[in-house]
């Protein structure tokens, strides 16, 4: 199909007869042999955009419960999973089960879910009888000469009413880090180099299941699995060059870091719909993730010397949810809808910390041969018992504009056992308003006022390991902890070219914190001082993100579509633990992003590149002693693909292709950092290489 005929069939299909809703039909999409749902999106002008709509709203931590919002639905309705949700369906689904693809931009009482900016609806085909079999298989070569293999299986059909997606893949996770580490004294003059060569040997397993079935025209029940397992253990080597002495000297360290993973999923969701159009729904999902890992380090002086054990730091770490949610929706009146419900929430965290180090004491073989060192706060049980009502009104004030009002009362009690006993309640009212004009058919404006509660990490509440810092193995924990606070106000103006050419969008956002999270100060003297994460103060947030994706017709390249964007962003709070301003983590500067992609359909053939890149300044992390900078991450990915023998498309890219060096500085002072009295520069250049891929994709 052509582009001008799809666009006058996407005329024919805008629901409700409006210009809020954009159609693909599968036919569009023939010319590009595509194997998944996701090689028909790559060829929709601002699809990331879509995808990525909380790029400028880093931060927005919605890690337990399920939710109202989502921006991937499959047949108008969401999947009722977390871990197992609907992106991660799109290299799954077959793309010969697909009848159209739709991108939603309006709001309304008839979808699934409110719609937080931009949506995608898989619309998939209706048949009697139907099945699809798509796999895939590669291969990753690593820096350091390792090859490691990666393959997807996926099973997509319908037996009358019942509809079915069953897969299995296995990708890597290996990783190979070289640092280059400089300590510098205040006056220029080296302290130490340390050379460090990390390898994590892990490869990723996931097996998922969905399931459902339409039992009556107005009944639908779906059922959705996910397990998966990881074992990611590490080997560390250090090579240490100390430069204190009359002449440089030469030791080692060696880090075995076994370590294991895996986590389960089942969620369902049942919705009937009545005579009068109006729904019921119920969803529940149960998940748990278990992670465990042991870290034993050595000290050696010379390559084959025996290794003496100097640290041993063991961490377990069990997480579990039960999510239940209902609502009701009605049209109240003539365009007006209305959706109430309930969703109740049980999120359980059990960790355990066990440090041991060489110092007097009797040593044990549960603590690597070292001494056990007690830590307060170390084991202990985090349960949340959330309850959320909501109210969500869609207003359709008239054929160009609507309103989206919803309201969210959320109860909440956080009951801490184990070495320390701590119970707390919490009360939050989270109102929203989300107002939508469509101009004419290209121009549409959405303002949206927004109280936003984000959630804690149980990380927080107990002793953990310290990731940023080589220096301190663990940090404490805060049972005090409270959640951040936010009003979000978001100005959005999007544009689509005539003829499908391409969307231009444009976004300003200002954000006001309470309850900033960061480092707190809970030392036990001037001479011992220690930090942990807490609340900090009142802070803001605000920049502009441009996105542009255009289709290159004017170069005579319609299957050509360049993408482009930057994000701009500031953000302040005055810090009393450092006595200065200080940036809103993680809200750093902001980044740019270019993306290029050339479909040459009498060639069967694609090429393209994507690349991003963080604007200089981003993510300085301040605790009581140290501030660490982080230098801009940058990444440049380059493909090429073909559709070639039997069918299959094969496909080369090459992954972090300009072998982009991670840069990091860490300014350690004599006391409080406040007192600014440097002690110690430290400067890391981090490497992990460039990665090769070679897939095989086909549909049968």
């Amino acid at each position: 199909m052509t582009l001008q005929a799809a666009v006058a069939q996407n005329a024919d299909q805008t629901a409700d007869g409006d210009d809020s809703t954009l159609t693909y039909p599968a036919d569009f999409f023939a010319q590009y042999s595509p194997v998944s749902v996701n090689d028909m999106l790559d060829r929709i002008p601002g699809i990331q955009l879509v995808l990525d709509f909380n790029e400028s709203s880093i931060g927005n931590n919605a890690d337990r419960g399920l939710g109202a919002t989502s921006q991937i639905l499959i047949d108008g309705r969401r999947l009722a999973g977390k871990a197992n949700e609907a992106q991660n369906q799109l290299n799954r689904i077959a793309a010969t089960e697909v009848d159209y693809i739709e991108i939603v931009r309006g709001s309304s009482s008839s979808l699934d879910v409110q719609n937080t900016g931009t949506l995608v609806n898989i619309v998939l085909l209706e048949a009697q009888s139907r099945s699809s079999l798509s796999t895939e298989v590669g291969m990753r070569h690593f820096t350091d000469g390792n090859v490691e293999p990666e393959a997807r299986l996926s099973i997509t059909g319908q037996r009358g009413r019942f509809n079915y997606l069953v897969s299995g893949d296995m990708n890597p996770g290996y990783r190979i880090e070289d640092t280059l580490e400089l300590s510098i004294y205040p006056d220029g003059s080296f302290n130490e180099i340390v050379n460090l060569e990390r390898e994590t040997d892990q490869t990723n397993y996931n097996f998922n299941a969905n399931m459902s079935w339409d039992f009556t025209p107005r009944d639908r029940l779906a059922l959705n699995a996910l397990f998966g397992e990881s074992d990611p253990p590490q080997t560390v080597l250090r090579r240490f060059t100390d430069f204190n002495g009359p002449s440089p000297t030469v030791r080692y360290q060696s880090e075995r870091n076994p370590a294991s993973a895996y986590n389960w999923e089942i969620g369902g969701d049942y919705q009937h719909t009545f005579a009068n159009n109006a729904r019921f729904k119920f969803l529940f999902i149960v998940n748990d993730k278990i992670d465990e890992s042991t870290r034993q380090r050595f000290d050696f002086q010379n390559p084959g010397d025996p290794e003496i054990p100097n640290l041993f730091l063991d961490t377990e770490r069990g997480y579990s949810e039960n999510i239940v949610r209902t609502s009701y929706t009605w049209n109240v009146a003539a365009d007006h809808g209305l959706e109430l419900g309930v969703e109740w929430a049980q999120t359980t965290q059990d960790s355990a910390l066990r440090l041991g180090l060489p110092i007097p004491g009797e040593r044990s073989p549960d603590f690597g041969g070292l001494t056990p060192v007690p830590l307060p706060n170390a084991v202990t049980t985090v349960e949340e018992r959330r309850y959320e009502g909501f109210a969500i009104h869609n207003w359709r004030i008239n054929p160009k504009m609507s309103l989206e009002s919803s309201i969210v009362a959320e109860f909440s009690e956080i009951e801490q056992s184990g070495d320390v006993d701590n119970t707390r309640d919490f009360e939050f009212i989270k109102p929203k308003l989300d107002f939508r004009f469509d101009i004419n058919s290209s121009f549409q404006l959405r303002l949206s006022l927004e109280r936003d509660v984000e959630q804690l990490s149980f990380a927080d509440f107990s002793a953990n390991t310290n990731t940023r810092d080589e220096d301190q193995d663990t940090i404490g924990g805060n049972p005090e902890i409270a959640q951040q606070e936010s009003w979000r106000y978001i100005a959005n103006l999007d544009y689509r070219l005539p003829s499908d050419g391409g969307v231009l969008n444009t976004r300003l956002f200002y954000y006001d914190f309470d309850n900033v999270l960061g480092r707190i100060d809970v030392s036990p003297s001037a001479e011992e001082i220690a930090a942990v994460n807490g609340n900090v103060g009142n802070g803001r947030v605000y920049g502009l993100n441009l996105d542009a994706s255009i289709r290159l017709g004017m170069f005579n390249l319609p299957q050509a579509l360049l993408t482009a964007g930057v994000l701009v962003q500031e953000s302040e709070i005055i810090d009393p633990l450092i006595g200065m301003e200080r940036k809103v983590v993680p809200y750093d500067r902001g980044n740019k992003r270019l993306g290029f992609r050339h479909d040459v359909s009498s060639q069967n053939l694609s090429y393209g590149f994507n690349y991003r890149d963080g604007i200089d300044g981003n993510r300085p992390f301040w605790d009581i002693d140290n501030v660490l900078f982080i230098g801009s991450p940058s990444n440049l990915t380059l493909f090429v693909e073909k559709t070639g023998w039997l069918g299959f498309i094969y496909r080369l890219e090459a992954i972090n292709a300009m072998d982009w060096e991670q840069k990091r500085e860490r300014r350690r002072f004599e006391g409080y950092l406040r007192d600014d009295v440097l002690r110690e520069i430290e400067r890391f250049y981090l490497t992990d290489g460039v990665r090769f891929t070679f897939k095989i994709r086909g549909t049968f």
